[in-house]
């Protein structure tokens, strides 16, 4: 897991970024102890390394609310506008799939525990926002942002035969490298295989 650095303070290790992926989401407070949380920047991005490629159904984000109510009276959701959720195969977000980019939500209507599907292979899950120097920005954003994440769920299973949202059914093709996780459809060959259910059979060099 990676997030911006919080300062030299001793209690910065209350806000590692490896909170947001401990599986406690009871306290969504500063000092709760359970939510990755940065200093404020023009950028912040947030990453955990799932150590393989996974097959990914859906992202689940808890966003830091300080345990009172969300929308328009809490002082944070102003932070979270304009963020976007990527899945690569390396802690590059440029080099994976952006799966969801926030230019709809508002104050009132950004959710507190946000849900994305996203049906697609990778390693790392990104979490990123920004606030760059001579972009235009809605009224309602914050001028700078940070990472304050208390829980971030990736829901899916090991891509490699995987068949069924359930993670029970082995690929039905010993050839298949990645399906879809829900729907089985294969997404990717074994090297020297090619075709959708791999019906064109081997690759040669014929």
């Amino acid at each position: 897991m990676s997030s911006p650095g919080t300062g030299c303070c001793w209690y910065a290790g209350l806000f590692r970024a490896s909170n947001a992926v401990d599986g406690r989401k009871s306290n969504l407070r500063l000092w709760g102890g359970q939510c990755a949380v940065s200093s404020l920047g023009t950028t912040a991005t947030w990453w955990v390394d799932l150590t393989s490629i996974n097959s990914i159904n859906h992202i689940t984000i808890y966003f830091r609310t300080d345990n009172k109510p969300w929308g328009s009276s809490n002082i944070f959701t102003k932070f979270v506008l304009g963020f976007s959720v990527y899945v690569s195969n390396t802690t590059d977000r440029l080099q994976g799939t952006l799966c969801f980019k926030d230019d709809k939500f508002t104050l009132d209507t950004i959710p507190a525990v946000f849900t994305t599907i996203c049906p697609v292979n990778g390693q790392y899950v990104i979490y990123y926002n920004e606030r760059l120097p001579g972009a235009t920005y809605p009224d309602v954003y914050s001028a700078s942002v940070f990472i304050a994440l208390c829980e971030v769920e990736v829901y899916g299973c090991p891509a490699s035969g995987c068949f069924s949202s359930n993670n029970t059914s082995p690929s039905p093709d010993v050839n298949c490298l990645y399906c879809h996780i829900e729907t089985s459809t294969f997404r990717g060959c074994k090297p020297g295989y090619k075709g959708h259910r791999f019906e064109l059979g081997k690759i040669t060099d014929e």
